[in-house]
């Protein structure tokens, strides 16, 4: 297994996912987002900048007495036209491993309006009146990360996985054919690592084998800064041997829960909405956090989210540094643990896609919340008013048609020249043949001199040049 790697890197270049050294980008029909500096070669006047994510609503509140201020380790999953939504409900402190944990279950039809059914599989506190889908299965409902299983030609037995498990077990597969009845599949099949988090899992096809995200140490053990290893399966029971997450030179921090998946509209590409964790940073008083109600010291720590991206194998781009979503005003969002991401980002409606974190960790008052962005949106290529242009690398691509993600002000546009190579302008697709893009679509086609075929470029190597004021451009696609 650990051969998947090498394989991964041929397939890769193959396929374009990364570039071999003086060729061009194949990104054939594939939706690429401006989420890193891959197909970005010249900025003049604009920069590659984070969106700011939507605060919308509380979706869930952990008030149920098997939940409690201790829940957490949320995955989202739309399934068809179901949503599915499994979390950690503990609702005594320090009890992490024990049967006081228990998983449980909510769903929704849109991603918006969510409910916890009574299932009836469990007696919980005397009782099967409850949501829960796991429990006395110590420790493994402490982070059950279940995910939709999308390998061609998977058994209907095993139409949902989960990852779960801590350093004593190492970490277990799990499956389920309906989402709600989970029987253990393959029993210790990663041992390296400190699991100490959600440890989270996803059929990739990009890379055509299972991929699983857990916690490690960069000091070994359970020293140094809370980190990533990645370790990669075919058949779900052989894993390789972990392999560290590469960030590049970035500064290390500690990321608490990695969440990475991948993104629903362009597969090849994962984003990992993450946890950062900042031990000791405290911004609660002992009086502060009594009168929050938060008790066994859950506030002497603080963390926030970061936007992390990969695409394939062991290496994290950390093109954006700085919080993605802020703790917010009050210090209730300033306790221990809190701020924490769900695994699972999802369609939610035409135009949005929304992501849930969970606010008040620790407190009476522990819940879930939306966030949302525009489809593709997690980052943008950003011009001001007084104008700028950028130049993608050398690309090919299949289709006969340019497709944009935009947005400009009403004083914006957005023109788009296409160029061979080595930058020069193709006859009629300069920026002058170009029409003027205005206003805000999720997929406009481009068109020069009043038509869109673009066939003829097809399959040999272009630049494209976007010149734009006051406009973020998001995604490209050829269709």
């Amino acid at each position: 297994m650990r051969g998947c790697s090498w394989l991964f890197c041929v397939v890769a270049v193959a396929h374009g996912l990364v570039s071999a050294a003086s060729e061009p980008v194949n990104i054939g029909s594939r939706r690429e987002l401006f989420v890193d500096h891959y197909l970005l070669d010249t900025l003049d006047n604009v920069k590659l900048v984070p969106a700011t994510p939507v605060h919308a609503e509380t979706v869930l509140r952990f008030d149920a007495p098997w939940e409690g201020r201790y829940s957490g380790y949320v995955t989202v999953i739309q399934d068809d036209d179901l949503y599915r939504m499994y979390y950690r409900g503990l609702p005594e402190a320090r009890r992490d491993g024990s049967n006081s944990e228990v998983t449980c279950y909510a769903e929704s039809k849109d991603g918006v309006v969510w409910h916890k059914p009574e299932i009836g599989l469990f007696s919980v506190d005397g009782s099967n009146n409850n949501n829960v889908v796991l429990a006395d299965h110590a420790p493994y409902s402490h982070n059950f990360a279940p995910f939709l299983n999308t390998r061609p030609g998977a058994p209907e037995a095993h139409n949902y996985l989960a990852i779960a498990g801590t350093k004593t077990t190492g970490l277990s597969v799990f499956a389920s054919p309906d989402g709600l009845r989970w029987e253990m599949l393959h029993e210790r099949v990663i041992t390296e690592g400190a699991f100490d988090s959600q440890n989270v899992a996803f059929w990739s096809d990009a890379e055509n084998c299972y991929v699983c995200y857990f916690r490690t140490w960069s000091g070994g053990g359970y020293d140094g800064y809370r980190w990533v290893s990645r370790s990669v399966s075919e058949n779900l029971s052989v894993w390789s041997a972990p392999e560290v997450m590469d960030a590049g030179d970035a500064p290390p921090e500690h990321i608490y829960t990695n969440q990475t998946l991948s993104y629903f509209r362009a597969p090849h590409l994962y984003i990992a909405l993450a946890a950062r964790f900042m031990p000791g940073r405290r911004i609660v008083s002992e009086e502060a956090a009594a009168a929050l109600g938060v008790e066994a010291g859950y506030f002497n720590d603080c963390s926030d989210n970061v936007l992390m991206t990969s695409r394939g194998g062991v290496r994290y781009d950390r093109t954006f540094m700085e919080g993605y979503v802020r703790p917010g005003i009050g210090l209730e969002n300033w306790t221990s643990r809190t701020n924490y991401p769900a695994h699972g980002i999802v369609p939610s409606s035409e135009n949005e896609m929304s992501f849930y974190i969970q606010h008040n960790y620790g407190q009476p008052t522990a819940r879930l919340d939306r966030y949302t962005l525009r489809l593709d949106g997690f980052a943008s290529v950003r011009a001001g008013y007084d104008g700028g242009v950028f130049t993608t690398v050398p690309l090919t691509f299949q289709g006969d048609a340019l497709r944009i993600n935009f947005a400009t002000s009403a004083a914006g546009s957005i023109r788009v020249a296409i160029c061979d190579a080595d930058g020069n302008v193709i006859d009629g697709f300069s920026e002058n043949d170009s029409e003027e893009i205005i206003g805000n679509m999720i997929a406009r086609t481009v068109k020069w001199r009043g038509e869109a075929d673009i066939t003829a470029l097809a399959g040999q190597p272009v630049r494209l040049k976007f010149i734009m004021k006051d406009a973020d451009i998001y995604a490209l696609q050829f269709k």
